[in-house]
Parts: C-alpha cells; sequence; structure tokens
C-alpha cells in the first residue's frame, strides 16, 4: 500500500502506538490500515455418496480440480459463502449440513473453510470459473490432479470419514515448507 484510501496522502508502514505489529498508517488523516487474513469458503458437495469437483477455469491452479470454494464477501456469513460460491463455480444448490475443516495458512494470510454439503439434485454445471464439473465416487477422485492442499486435505479426511461414517470437524495448518523447517522463507 503506498497511498490512504481515506485521503489519498502516502502511507508509512511501522508500529503505531499501543500495536505490536507493522501497519500502514496515513500521517495526514491518521488513518491506520489493518490488513487482516482473507476468508476462502467452500463445501464437500456430495450427491449418493459421489463428491462433487470443479475443474478450475482460472489461475492459479488453471485445469486442476477443486472444490467449489472462494472468498468470502462482506455481508454474509461464512456459510452463504460457502453455499454462493458452490452455486457459482458448480451450478449446484446445497444443504449446508455442518462445519467440516478449517484450515488455517498462514503464509499467504488466508483461512479455508469448508462445510459438508449436500446436493438438492444431482444437477450440476460449469459456472465461469470452472471448465467443467463432475461427481467422483471416493475411488475416482483424480488426487495427481486436485489443485490445493487444504483442498487435498479436506477431501482426504472425507473420503476416510466416510469409510468411518462420522464426520469430526477438524481444525489444522499448512505452513510453508521453508518456514516450517528453517523460520525462513524463499521470498
Amino acid at each position: 500500500m503506498k497511498y490512504c484510501s481515506s485521503c489519498g496522502h502516502p502511507v508509512e508502514h511501522r508500529v503505531p502506538a499501543g500495536d505490536n505489529r507493522h501497519r500502514h498508517i496515513c500521517p495526514s488523516c491518521k488513518t491506520i490500515h489493518y490488513q487482516n487474513p482473507r476468508i476462502v469458503a467452500g463445501t464437500v458437495p456430495v450427491w449418493q455418496n459421489q463428491i462433487l469437483l470443479c475443474r478450475r477455469a482460472i489461475e492459479p491452479r488453471y485445469g486442476y480440480w477443486t472444490l467449489p470454494a472462494g472468498f468470502m464477501e462482506n455481508a454474509e456469513t461464512t456459510d452463504e459463502a460457502a453455499a454462493r460460491e458452490t452455486l457459482e463455480e458448480a451450478l449446484a444448490d446445497v444443504i449446508i449440513e455442518q462445519l467440516y475443516t478449517v484450515i488455517h495458512v498462514p503464509h499467504i494470510d488466508q483461512v479455508h473453510i469448508f462445510y459438508r454439503a449436500t446436493m438438492k439434485s444431482a444437477e450440476h454445471g460449469a459456472g465461469e470459473e470452472s471448465l467443467e464439473t463432475r461427481l467422483f465416487s471416493p475411488a475416482e477422485i483424480p488426487w495427481d490432479e486436485i489443485s490445493f492442499p487444504t483442498v487435498r486435505r479436506t477431501l482426504e479426511h472425507f473420503v476416510d470419514d466416510m469409510e468411518q461414517r462420522s464426520f469430526p470437524v477438524r481444525v489444522s495448518d499448512i505452513r510453508h515448507p521453508l518456514r516450517e523447517e528453517t523460520g525462513k522463507t524463499s521470498e
């Protein structure tokens, strides 16, 4: 950030009084610009024991399979965002069953939240951000073509939990490999 979104004055990057982190601060209007993690909300949509996946039509990971998910918008709840993203990306109307995974991804300032969801019908299709959609049995999931670690982890849990017929809420972290090993980044 170079300029204040409130008054247009150049901002400074420093720790404000009473804080412990660097922030973008406008010396003119005194606005402190907080930058917080973004929430990605999505679903594990199921129809008759098959999981609905979308093949991405956008970068990153164009052409890879994913669960329908995307950034939460202002004025919506996480479950509303998850249902909206499922409708937008997979043209599937779902009933949100329960919170399923919460995966913190601190190295990219995101939190990914997935809900278990039941499709209201077998109808689905490719929204603007999808090349195609398809229902997969657990044995058919294209594991080598899964888009993101959070999606893979959620699917792995889900397939295991389908066998157990128990779906606990799972909370975990996915950290940048170099930060985890050395405390440093390659950036």
